[in-house]
C-alpha cells in the first residue's frame, strides 16, 4: 500500500518569521541615524544638497523656496535664489561631512554638515540666509536679526509658513 507523499509547505508561523526578519533588515539598512556622509555637494536650494545619490535635508534651518520672494529697500528679490547661491558659495570645492540623524517627510536624509570643520546650518543662519527650525539655532538667529544680515535686511515670510500659503500651486 502507497501512502500519498506529502509535501512540506511553509507554515503560516514561519512566513511571518521570515517576513519579520527582512523587514527588520531592510530597516536597518534604510536607517540613516549617525551614518556619516562625506564628498563634494551639489547645492538644490538653501538647506538641501546632494552627495552622491544621497539627498540631503540641513537638519535645524529653514530656507527661502526657491519661488520665494523677499523685499529689501522696498524692492521684490529672489531671496530663495540668494540663499542657494551663498551655500554654492559655501561649499563650492570643498569636502563635505555630514552625519545623518534621520529622514525628513520627502525621504531626504536629515543630516549635521561641516566644510572645513563650520557648521554649515549654522553659517547660514548666522548670514541670516536661513532661519532655525526647531530652536536648533536660535542664538544664530538673533545675531543675524540683530545685524540686519540678509532676509533680515529687509521683510520677508518664515518659509515654513510661505509654503503653507503658497502649497498646491504649480
Amino acid at each position: 500500500m502507497r501512502f500519498p507523499s506529502r509535501r512540506s509547505r511553509p507554515s503560516g508561523i514561519g512566513s511571518l518569521i521570515l517576513a519579520l526578519a527582512l523587514a527588520g533588515v531592510a530597516a536597518l539598512a534604510l536607517k540613516p541615524n549617525g551614518r556619516a556622509l562625506e564628498g563634494r555637494a551639489q547645492v538644490t536650494d538653501g538647506d538641501t544638497i546632494r552627495i552622491g545619490e544621497t539627498r540631503i535635508r540641513l537638519k535645524g534651518v529653514d530656507a527661502p523656496e526657491m519661488e520665494q520672494r523677499c523685499t529689501r529697500s522696498g524692492r521684490s528679490y529672489a531671496c530663495g535664489e540668494t540663499a542657494r547661491r551663498e551655500l554654492i558659495e559655501l561649499v563650492s570645492g570643498e569636502t563635505v561631512r555630514c552625519r545623518a540623524s534621520g529622514r525628513d517627510r520627502y525621504k531626504r536624509v536629515l543630516a549635521r554638515c561641516t566644510v572645513n570643520g563650520s557648521d554649515i546650518g549654522a553659517h547660514m543662519v548666522e548670514r541670516g540666509w536661513a532661519v532655525s527650525y526647531g530652536r536648533d539655532y536660535d542664538a544664530e538667529e538673533a545675531r543675524a536679526q540683530r545685524r540686519s544680515a540678509g532676509l533680515w535686511e529687509g521683510d520677508f515670510e518664515r518659509p515654513q509658513a510661505w509654503r503653507r500659503q503658497h502649497r498646491g500651486r504649480g
